[in-house]
């Protein structure tokens, strides 16, 4: 059976999230939510994921998994809410837990969150494959970006999280904690070696010129035409390229509050003894 495909584009984080499902009436897969946040404020909203259950309700389907990608640094998930609304199991890839214990140290968390992974329902481990009602998926390791990237693979549509972004963007920075520019180019020519009309679904896009955003390219496409990594760029050029355009980057203006969050797999850190919930800065410390 060919899986059905739909995409919201939440234009303040430039994030993409998609439904995928085998029939109306059937069950469904999220991948990667989005809940809004307000920096200046320090509030949080639903209206993104509200469109996402307005969509299932809408089609009569079943919330078999939320699929994060990898734990985000441009945008908090909103994959706790989307469970709690509609249910289905959270699930990453099983190396969160090195995301986990970095971040751990670095926020100084409370004694109780344990880098175990347990936050989630599930982890997958790389070549994994999973049911979403009829659909087969995979789950494919694909680090780089961070050490614990997962694609998820469903007949010829993968959704490749930040591996990749459309041609005339290029591919993702390797600077975040455990990010190796090596392992990314690695990783995403194991994509490009797929057939080349697989269609290849991004997580973000950030538009260029002018033009509308656009989330869906081929591996011919990518191959092709990516300003970072089309056929022609050795391993050693794109590392080089990479490391030279990472050291120019500002930090993502998410990072810090959207790694707490993503790491509890889009639960808020535990409320304090007035019943407020809290992020950390962590003053001089990246």
């Amino acid at each position: 059976m060919q899986g059905q495909i739909e995409s919201f584009y939440d234009p303040t984080t430039g994030t993409v999230t998609h439904i995928v499902f085998d029939q109306r009436g059937g069950h469904a897969a999220v991948i990667d939510p989005v809940l809004d946040y307000d920096p200046k404020s320090g509030r949080t909203r639903t209206a993104s994921a509200d469109q996402v259950l307005a969509y299932l309700q809408a089609n009569a389907l079943s919330l078999a998994w939320v699929l994060e990608t990898h734990a985000h640094a441009d945008h908090l998930s909103a994959a706790r809410y989307l469970k709690q609304q509609a249910g289905g199991r959270i699930a990453i890839g099983a190396h969160i837990r090195e995301v986990q214990q970095v971040f751990k140290q670095l926020f100084n968390l409370e004694a109780g969150f344990l880098p175990d992974g347990s936050q989630f329902d599930h982890l997958f481990e790389n070549g994994e494959t999973f049911a979403i009602g009829a659909l087969e998926a995979k789950a494919l390791y694909v680090p780089g970006h961070t050490p614990a990237d997962m694609a998820y693979q469903l007949g010829d549509a993968v959704f490749v999280g930040d591996t990749l972004f459309m041609p005339d963007v290029g591919t993702a920075r390797c600077d975040f904690p455990g990010g190796d520019a090596h392992l990314l180019y690695r990783s995403i020519r194991a994509l490009l070696n797929l057939p080349e009309q697989t269609r290849l679904f991004m997580c973000h896009d950030y538009p260029p010129n002018g033009r509308a955003p656009a989330w869906i390219s081929t591996v011919a496409e990518q191959r092709r035409n990516n300003i970072h990594i089309h056929d022609g760029i050795t391993e050693a050029m794109f590392v080089g390229m990479r490391q030279a355009r990472d050291a120019t980057l500002d930090m993502p203006t998410l990072i810090l509050p959207s790694v707490q969050v993503n790491i509890r797999a889009g639960t808020l850190p535990p409320a304090e003894d007035n019943g407020v919930s809290y992020l950390k800065i962590p003053l001089n410390a990246l």
